[in-house]
């Protein structure tokens, strides 16, 4: 940041300098802004060529504790989501209610749009608050962010609604817990992701959100596990949630990786918002509209960038 305002500067003066009587100082500024972002783009082709080839259309990585940008492009560009949404969604849910407190699911699961993820909820059986949380972030269980939607509604009006009309109350109330974290260029319809054009947001916005929801701890514990297995309770037996996230084990495992949320519809392409720690330092990346792989390569790039620096 210091650089950047540094050269502005220099760059203004000489402007100034030059060509005080032919240009208003306004000119001179747009003129000074429109060449210092040309720099800056060769600067950062040439700084950090290790992320050359990246494919999302909008990726940045953070320092979670500072909260200082590192390495971003088009950061703050409209985007979707997809299911990236869930991690606003969980970090409501605990907030709201106690993790051992039990939550019967509802007729709200039934809602399912085809081929949506589903973490195999049905209506009538009970887990808790934790249990709710994992299935939607592990196996990103849609029907999971549907029957939370409908409990922290019915917790906060007391009264009981159409899943519908319990889910726009719930999104009401993720608007401003996004706004509360500084996510203000954000707008969400839904609990779960699935495609709406008024249901957006930005790959700096995201990593505000799980800059926020990772100082939660069972939030936190949650991303980080591989599987996730729930107790069982009378006349049901035990569901067994597998992580999604690549970071944590497999071919894109990577030293560190804390979580955090995978996402994807046609509208978002794939998505992925990740952290990881090392040194006691943790990153957050975002990583919005990639390929099914380039997410992945992506990602790993910004957390190498981002501890290299």
């Amino acid at each position: 940041m210091f650089r950047k305002k540094y050269v502005f500067f220099l760059v203004l003066l000489v402007l100034i300098v030059l060509f005080h009587d032919k240009l208003s100082y306004e000119n001179v500024q747009a003129q000074g802004t429109k060449l210092i972002e040309g720099v800056e783009r060769k600067w950062r082709d040439l700084a950090t060529p290790e992320l050359s080839g990246l494919e999302g259309r909008a990726v940045m990585v953070m320092d979670r504790e500072t909260g200082e940008l590192l390495y971003g492009d088009h950061e703050r560009k409209k985007m979707y989501p997809a299911s990236t949404t869930k991690i606003l969604t969980a970090l409501i849910l605990l907030e709201k209610s106690d993790p051992d407190v039990q939550v019967t699911v509802g007729d709200e699961v039934l809602q399912r749009a085809a081929d949506e993820s589903s973490a195999g909820l049905v209506p009538g059986e009970k887990l808790t608050v934790r249990d709710l949380t994992a299935a939607m972030l592990l196996p990103s269980g849609n029907d999971a962010a549907r029957t939370a939607a409908v409990y922290v509604a019915l917790l906060e009006t007391g009264e009981e609604m159409e899943p519908e009309r319990a889910m726009d109350y719930f999104a009401g109330m993720m608007n401003e817990k996004a706004e509360e974290l500084g996510a203000t260029r954000s707008h969400f319809v839904n609990p779960h992701g699935l495609h709406d054009p008024d249901h957006y947001t930005t790959a700096y916005d995201m990593a505000l959100i799980a800059r926020g929801a990772l100082d939660n701890d069972i939030f936190r514990s949650i991303v980080g596990q591989t599987e996730y297995r729930t107790g069982t309770a009378a006349g049901q037996g035990a569901h067994v949630f597998e992580n999604r996230n690549k970071l944590l084990g497999g071919e894109w495992q990577f030293q560190g990786a804390s979580g955090v949320k995978t996402g994807y519809t046609d509208d978002a392409g794939y998505c992925l918002v990740g952290s990881a720690v090392r040194d006691n330092r943790e990153l957050i990346t975002v990583v919005l509209h990639s390929s099914e792989q380039g997410v992945w390569s992506d990602t790993v790039k910004l957390l190498d960038y981002g501890f290299g620096v």
